[in-house]
């Protein structure tokens, strides 16, 4: 029997194609380019200082976004990306709200191998709620207005009370005089 191909079909791709395309391959180029992003981010991770005055920047805008208005998580979400870019202006900063801000909180800020982090500590949470992130050269705020405390009152009436209000393990529906249970009626032709 004659061969039918007679040398048509040659392997004319090159190594670097195949290379490519192989799975050895793909693992190879995947690995050097999270080496080259994990050196990147070594060389330009904020320090604890650059973290420190960034996120106090952030922290002033955020006050002063919610001093008329307060805002939700989504105005939060999208004022934390306009922190990125913006600084806090002076003229609206008010001195007494930084004050309290400084009285009942705590900001503390942590260098890491390849990213900062930043952490607000309050009365409530004294383990710190994570309010900003240091990644290539860029602080990044997750803050939200309603983990920042500006002033604190009393949490109950006398001393022989016990803060806040009992909860009871089954939850309360209510009640609603108007419901009534469903009685059928037959008429008086069945």
């Amino acid at each position: 029997m004659d061969q039918t191909d007679r040398g048509n079909y040659q392997n004319h791709e090159s190594f670097l194609h195949e290379f490519t395309h192989s799975c050895l391959g793909r693992l190879i180029i995947s690995g050097v380019v999270i080496a080259a992003l994990l050196i990147i981010a070594y060389y330009t991770a904020p320090t604890e200082e650059t973290m420190y005055t960034e996120m106090m920047d952030n922290i002033a805008q955020c006050i002063t976004e919610n001093d008329s208005l307060k805002t939700d998580e989504l105005d939060d979400a999208v004022n934390n990306v306009g922190f990125i870019f913006t600084t806090a202006d002076s003229a609206k900063i008010k001195k007494s709200e930084m004050e309290a801000f400084h009285k009942y909180n705590r900001l503390e800020c942590y260098q890491h191998t390849f990213y900062s982090t930043a952490r607000l500590c309050t009365n409530f949470r004294p383990e710190g709620i994570r309010v900003g992130v240091g990644l290539f050269g860029m602080v990044i705020p997750t803050l939200n207005y309603k983990d920042i405390i500006l002033y604190v009152g009393p949490m109950h009436k006398g001393y022989n009370q016990k803060p806040g209000r009992r909860f009871s393990k089954e939850p309360d529906l209510g009640s609603s005089p108007d419901i009534q249970e469903y009685h059928y009626k037959r008429s008086r032709e069945d």
